[in-house]
């Protein structure tokens, strides 16, 4: 069982810059691939950005490739989605997620066995 607490969310113009984090609890959280995911209401959650427990496969949505970059500290059992060149478009709620597969690193929100609680992005143009 692991707890996921998201932060970092806020307001910011298009262009802007944010960072997220994402802190785990529990001891074992480089047992787990580590996924951001976004969602609107009543549109289904976007797979964004996930990394591989040793931070070796980091696969991206097209949507943010070049934009957003996804890191993993497993000393301080935190994610980071680094989000540079914000548009509108990108206004969501983010949410982490853990995996207990570490064998694949899946882009499916399905698979994901862990969820936070959210941070709200909101992109201004």
């Amino acid at each position: 069982q692991v707890q996921l607490v998201e932060s970092g969310g806020g307001s910011v113009q298009a262009g802007g810059s944010l960072r997220l984090s994402c802190k785990a609890s529990g001891r074992t959280f480089r047992s787990y691939t580590m996924g951001w995911f976004r969602q609107v209401p009543g549109k289904e959650r976007e797979f964004v950005a996930a990394i591989s427990w040793s931070g070796g496969n980091t696969p991206y949505a097209d949507s943010v490739k070049g934009r957003f970059t996804i890191s993993r500290d497993n000393a301080k059992n935190t994610v980071y989605l680094e989000m540079n060149s914000l548009k509108p478009e990108d206004t969501d709620v983010y949410y982490c997620a853990a995996d207990n597969n570490i064998v694949v690193v899946t882009t499916t929100a399905s698979r994901y066995d862990y969820w936070g609680q959210g941070t709200q992005v909101i992109v201004s143009s």
